[in-house]
This record gives structure tokens, sequence and C-alpha cells, in this order.
């Protein structure tokens, strides 16, 4: 406002300054030059702040790499002698999750003291057996029991094994109100869902560290589509 005004005043005495002379007026001029370099060293930014978003939903909710155990409970009824189709379909997709992310040890847990340990113990031979028959060493498959109330329902046996994935932190933090916030500012669960659901789609954690390496490419199919190209032909796949 203080620039404002001086420019204002020196173009009053500026005009008054024609009445009075010629020298009067080039000491004038000169006055009002210096006046407008003057304002035009201020940041034209001062006027034009507004109440932006300064902060990023991708820096307050990052995906990262991190070491979590993956788990299934498989279900065994005290009259189970051998495994069910879909207890087979169930483990086999298990275990090709680790044969596909997972490189160290697989545990298997069956109760003991519950009123299906017995059935348990006889399952948990066969899981072993379809593990090992799906390519996992015997050396990576360790079996331990674990206490089960007698009185309890039906314990599952659980197959388990750490490997790395990608995460991100748990969503529904609401630390204060959005309706008093007047900085037009982006909420502290914006984002965190996009990608909690991000995160649970990258199939190769790996990928967020380095690109793969490139396929080779495909000569036959190469020079057939530079030879339909030069023909004047479609070079699109059949």
């Amino acid at each position: 406002m203080q620039k404002k005004t001086i420019v204002k005043a020196l173009d009053l005495r500026l005009w008054k300054g024609i009445r009075m002379g010629k020298g009067t007026l080039m000491r004038l001029s000169a006055l009002g030059l210096a006046a407008l370099v003057l304002q035009a060293c201020g940041t034209p930014q001062d006027d034009l702040k507004t109440g932006g978003i300064p902060d990023d939903y991708r820096t307050r909710h990052p995906i990262s790499l991190a070491e979590v155990q993956q788990s299934i409970d498989i279900p065994v009824a005290s009259g189970d002698r051998a495994m069910t189709i879909g207890t087979q379909d169930v483990v086999s997709g298990f275990l090709a999750e680790y044969a596909h992310q997972a490189s160290g040890v697989l545990t298997i847990q069956y109760p003991s003291g519950s009123v299906n340990a017995a059935a348990a113990q006889g399952m948990r031979r066969q899981f072993r057996q379809l593990a090992i028959q799906s390519g996992i060493p015997p050396q990576r498959i360790a079996e331990v029991t674990y206490q089960a109330p007698p009185e309890g329902g039906l314990a599952p046996v659980r197959m388990s094994f750490n490997s790395v994935k990608a995460t991100t932190e748990q969503c529904g933090q609401w630390p204060s109100d959005i309706l008093h916030d007047s900085d037009n500012r982006n909420w502290e669960n914006f984002g965190c869902a996009t990608q909690n659901n991000l995160a649970a789609q990258i199939a190769n954690p790996t990928d967020l560290v380095a690109p793969r390496i490139m396929t080779p490419i495909d000569a036959k199919r190469r020079t057939t589509v530079i030879g339909n190209y030069r023909d004047g032909k479609s070079t699109a796949s059949n």
C-alpha cells in the first residue's frame, strides 16, 4: 500500500511539474521512474497467496516395504480323515503364494488339547505332504503345536510364512475436526484408502525399488511386423 501511495503522489507532482517548467519536469520524471522500479522489485506472489494445499497424500501416507506374516487358518472337523477338494484348493493357493513371495520357513501349527486335536494332527501331515509335492524343500517346513482350550470350538490348523510386502499405515485417523479447518488443506485421512488399495495390488514389491530387466525381443515377430509395414499391410496381431 505504501508503494502505491508513493507512486500516486509522484504522479500528482509530475502533473504539477508540467506547469512549473522543463527542469522541474525532468527531475520529477526521474523520481517517478525510480518509484516504478522500486514497485517492480516487490514480489508479485505477495498478492497471489491463497489458502492452497501444501501437503500431499503420497507423503502423508507413503507406501513402504515391510516384513509381514501371511497366514491362513484351516478348519478341521473332529471326524475329518482326509482333505476335501475345497480344502486342498485353498491350501494349494496359499502354497503358490509362498512360492511366489517367500523362500523362508513355512510353519504349520496344529492344536493340542482340543476336541479335534487328533484329526488336526492327521491333517497337518497331509498339509506337509502337499507342500513337499508343490516344490517346498522339507527342511523349510516347521511343525509346531499350540495349546487350545478343550471346551472351546474347533481349533484350526494354521499355516504361515514371512514375506516382504508393500504396506502403508492404517486408515481412519481423524485427529481434528475438518469443519474447523479454514486453511483449505487436505484432511488427515485423505488419500489413505487409495494408497492402501494401490499397495494391495502390487504383485512384486521390489518394483517399487527398481525396474525389472527387459525381456528379449521376439525377432521373428519383429521381422513379420516390418515386412507387413513395408507391404502396406496391417501390423496388428491376429
